[in-house]
């Protein structure tokens, strides 16, 4: 994702300023109109862009697309407690999505992902630039048609970005990009970008709900969420979910979510949190809804994934997910002197992730926490 930050971990410092986070999932604050709402919310992902950028540089992760995803002259080290926040997200999602993309079974060898919300996140790209041929994999992104503009912008004028897509043709198969003549949509035989704002899937909006270009209902499908349905008011972020679960895709396909966002707002560090956020004009409205790891396990349950519901927060994944070599090559990257602030921090935000199918079986062995 990932490898944008952990949102909101620099201005939640006790002495910090006001928050980053990231998505582009709905509203924000009550008091602007809609669309200076929508603006607050997609203009968080120049934040996510930088502090990946950040974390390149700084050799915490290997991201060859992070440069050409960042806006010119927004380029900024973070502080080492972000660095390392980016780090340990990345690292979780990846993990989670390289066992759904390198399972096999006879019946699905072919799989799709569809990132909600994706903005700038190059991991399409890395999967496709990897050394593994990924011809077997569709890519799907869905976004406002401003962030996808953006990131389409970004593409055509990117020989690094072009030619990861030019390798994820299978052999023999053209490498067709089209791009619609507003510029926000583009369509390739393994990678869509979809510019839709994603409260027209819930059942709640009075106009049609659109179909989405060259989704396959029957393809094993990995769905993300990255700090995007949190900005959705609770009922539409279950509707939005809901019409993937159900009406795109059928009980028979095997079916997974990954959801990273912030958790525990009602102790006194999660109340700072909410504060700070909302002198940002940024309001996290499913944060009281799936306030924990127990409800974001719920969560999963009820919108139909029984093969198993499974959460962790991002202190849990890194002192159970990360070797203790790659922990000491983390920490010799620069000085953390925070370490109290950081695990404070860092169990603020969770990644949670629920399965139905055999594809997914082998999430079952990766560690929760109980």
């Amino acid at each position: 994702m990932s490898a944008p930050q952990i949102p909101n971990l620099n201005s939640l410092r006790k002495r910090g300023a006001p928050g980053r986070l990231r998505s582009r999932g709905g509203g924000v604050g009550p008091d602007a109109s809609s669309a200076s709402k929508d603006r607050v919310v997609q203009n968080t992902d120049n934040d996510a862009s930088v502090s990946r950028l950040s974390a390149v540089q700084l050799g915490y992760i290997e991201d060859r697309f992070a440069q050409p995803l960042t806006p010119a002259g927004l380029e900024t080290r973070r502080f080492p407690i972000i660095n390392r926040g980016t780090y340990v997200r990345t690292t979780a999602i990846d993990c989670l999505v390289s066992q759904f993309v390198e399972s096999y079974t006879e019946q699905h060898a072919k799989k799709q992902i569809i990132s909600l919300g994706a903005g700038t996140d190059t991991r399409v790209f890395r999967l496709f630039s990897s050394t593994t041929p990924r011809s077997d994999l569709v890519y799907h992104e869905i976004d406002f048609p401003a962030n996808t503009a953006t990131k389409i912008k970004a593409i055509h004028s990117s020989p690094a970005l072009q030619g990861a897509l030019r390798n994820a043709s299978s052999p023999g198969v053209p490498n067709d990009i089209e791009i619609s003549d507003t510029g926000d949509a583009l369509h390739s035989p393994r990678y869509h970008i979809h510019p839709l704002d994603l409260r027209l899937l819930s059942k709640s909006t009075p106009d049609p709900i659109p179909t989405l270009q060259d989704i396959d209902p029957a393809l094993p499908t990995l769905l993300i969420s990255e700090c995007c349905l949190i900005y959705l008011p609770p009922d539409q972020a279950d509707s939005v979910v809901h019409h993937f679960t159900t009406t795109i895709f059928p009980p028979t396909t095997p079916l997974g979510l990954i959801i990273y966002e912030p958790i525990r707002p009602d102790d006194p560090f999660g109340r700072i949190m909410v504060s700070n956020l909302a002198t940002r004009g940024i309001h996290l409205q499913t944060l009281n809804k799936y306030a924990s790891l127990e409800t974001q396990r719920r969560r999963l349950q009820e919108q139909g994934f029984q093969g198993g519901q499974a959460a962790a927060d991002i202190d849990f994944i890194w002192e159970r997910w990360v070797s203790e070599e790659e922990k000491e090559r983390v920490a010799g990257l620069e000085m953390l002197d925070e370490m109290e602030e950081w695990k404070l921090l860092a169990g603020h935000y969770c990644v949670a992730w629920g399965w139905r199918g055999e594809v997914f079986d082998c999430w079952g062995d990766v560690q929760e926490q109980e």
